[in-house]
């Protein structure tokens, strides 16, 4: 019989266990922006190859969010998580084979195994967390991206310089193997409540009622609604900044990849206090007001980039990029612990997958775009001014939502 204070902090093991897989999905799924440059000179590609290949990336997320729900049902989160990990890495070792067909392929499997990621770790910590304390174990969990993050962009630069791909495969293959087999342990008990008569077959997969329901679970509340398009406006600035700033940094700026990786790695650094601090914010103060500040500090932290200039000290540059760690990539576990609270009953992962689906649509189209208009005009300022202009939309959608 477990004691009132066990009870109080049982919460942890499934916090440690979903930041790990979180943060070990992200490092994969920081393959392709860390390693743009190299990447875009071997398949003989333009400078807008980060975004190309992030937005496919991004497109099979959306696949797996579309139909991937009976697979979390069958087996659980624990082991949804862990099978997207595998196929992600599988994506990964693909990209050793330098042809642009099996870039865009490679790019489609990492971003699949992406996909469980937000879902399976909503549902997991929605179960085990105290209302109280949702925000801030939520905002903790998503700190798993940015770590990711700040491991991609300090280890697979520097691996790719001194080993090659070989180097760079042992440096994506071993952490994932150590992440799915140090999680099993908390598989049995986190899992327990698994449907084990849910087919999962392609047929399942592809049925139409499946597809339909991350979306319907979403539709049956217009605040759902209005909090993942809020979500969208913001991931395009979040989705521009990743898959370009080792590009820019390179091409811009002017510096090495290994420096490209190190000013990644700082965006992901203080994007982890970020999320942190605004989660535990957010659960002493009104969430959306929370989102509403943090809208308008991302698109001016975005114009800054319109200034830059190779003439710039490297310190000036690291002050805007640490800064953007905060304000353009700490919204996401605000959002989904509001997704989370608001969600109908007994449909939480539904509707959060609902949501990171509208989300990871803005993931897709802005690198897209930002692709678009560097292919074209070849100006970075003209890319980030719009950026900028795009994400102060998510104020319009996040109006009348304070309660």
């Amino acid at each position: 019989m477990h004691s009132k204070a066990d009870t109080r902090w049982v919460w942890i093991a499934p916090l440690l266990v979903t930041l790990g897989l979180q943060m070990a999905a992200a490092y994969i799924l920081r393959v392709v922006p860390t390693l743009a440059p190299a990447l875009a000179q071997e398949l003989g590609w333009g400078e807008g190859t980060a975004g190309f290949l992030a937005s496919i990336g991004m497109v099979g997320s959306i696949v797996f969010l579309l139909i991937g729900s009976p697979l979390t049902r069958r087996f659980g989160p624990v082991r949804a998580s862990q099978i997207g990990l595998l196929i992600s890495a599988a994506g990964a070792v693909m990209l050793s084979w330098p042809t642009a067909a099996v870039a865009v392929l490679a790019s489609f499997f990492i971003g699949f195994g992406y996909g469980p990621s937000t879902p399976a770790g909503t549902d997991i910590l929605h179960r085990y967390t105290p209302a109280a304390r949702r925000n801030l174990v939520f905002s903790i969990k998503q700190a798993g991206v940015p770590i990711g993050g700040v491991l991609a962009g300090m280890v697979l630069p520097v691996a790719l310089v001194q080993g090659g791909w070989p180097a760079v495969l042992g440096a994506v293959l071993l952490p994932t193997l150590i992440v799915v087999l140090a999680t099993q342990a908390l598989r049995g008990q986190v899992d327990a409540g698994r449907d084990i008569a849910q087919a999962v077959g392609l047929r399942t997969f592809l049925a139409l009622d499946n597809i339909r329901t991350p979306l319907l679970a979403l539709a049956r509340s217009p605040e759902l609604l209005k909090l993942s398009f809020a979500g969208v406006w913001l991931s395009i600035g979040h989705g521009c900044w990743v898959a370009f700033l080792v590009s820019f940094a390179v091409i811009r700026m002017g510096y090495s990849l290994e420096m490209g990786g190190v000013i990644f790695a700082i965006m992901q650094l203080t994007g982890i206090f970020g999320r942190i601090v605004l989660g535990a914010l957010a659960d002493r103060a009104n969430s959306v007001a929370v989102l509403r500040a943090n809208t308008v500090a991302s698109a001016v932290t975005t114009l800054a980039l319109v200034f830059a200039a190779p003439d710039w000290p490297l310190a000036a540059l690291v002050v805007v990029v640490g800064i953007a760690g905060v304000t353009v990539s700490s919204w996401n576990g605000v959002q989904v612990a509001e997704i989370s609270r608001r969600a109908p009953a007994g449909l939480v992962a539904e509707a959060t997958a609902g949501a990171t689906l509208l989300i990871f649509a803005g993931y897709v189209f802005g690198p897209i775009c930002f692709s678009l208009v560097l292919s074209f005009s070849g100006r970075f300022d003209v890319a980030f001014a719009l950026v900028a202009l795009a994400t102060l939309l998510a104020l319009w959608n996040l109006r009348g939502l304070d309660r």
